[in-house]
């Protein structure tokens, strides 16, 4: 039986590991056994930094909220514990970027924290702030707030799962198996 070349197979392969180790310092993007070495190393590198990295953006949040927080006369810790008694639940990312643009509502936050502290807490309000970029980069803010009239007014607006939950609080028999109409009846 003849003998049968591994031909463009081998090639091929050599070929996609030296384009991956291209740019490698002296030998290493040039010889195939050192640059496949340096391949196998370079490809466990960067899947255990894509998750390192997730770690040194958080280290990074919580010292830029620390210093932030040392200003205002409060360690980090006791200001997460103040957010968490408080009932605020905003992400570190979110806190530091507060931080740095506007020191201003992160005092307030610091005073909500400081208060939660104390063991009050901050109100259930209905407050939706959003954030719209315009193209020069300009951040507008818009709040909406809620009452109680709204709210009967808009029920039409709600899920059906928003109106079986109002339906249970307010004790309304066998609104579990209503439709989004006899829901909206029942509510008025």
């Amino acid at each position: 039986m003849a003998r049968v070349k591994g031909g463009n197979i081998h090639k091929n392969r050599r070929k996609k590991v030296l384009n991956l180790a291209s740019g490698y310092f002296g030998s290493k993007h040039k010889l195939y056994k050192t640059a496949k070495e340096q391949v196998m190393h370079s490809l466990k590198y960067s899947y255990r930094d894509r998750r390192q990295n997730k770690r040194d953006m958080r280290k990074l949040w919580i010292t830029r909220i620390n210093a932030a927080c040392r200003m205002n006369d409060i360690s980090y810790s006791k200001f997460i514990s103040g957010l968490n008694k408080a009932g605020v639940e905003i992400n570190r990312k979110m806190l530091s970027e507060v931080a740095i643009d506007d020191p201003k509502a992160f005092t307030n936050l610091v005073n909500v924290a400081k208060a939660g502290l104390e063991g009050k807490t901050v109100k259930q309000e209905v407050k939706a702030e959003t954030k719209k970029v315009e193209a020069k980069g300009e951040v507008k803010k818009e709040e909406k707030k809620s009452t109680a009239k709204e709210t009967k007014e808009d029920l039409s607006n709600l899920t059906v799962a928003e109106l079986k939950k109002i339906a249970k609080e307010k004790n309304v028999e066998g609104y579990t198996t209503m439709k989004k109409a006899e829901l909206l009846e029942a509510l008025k």
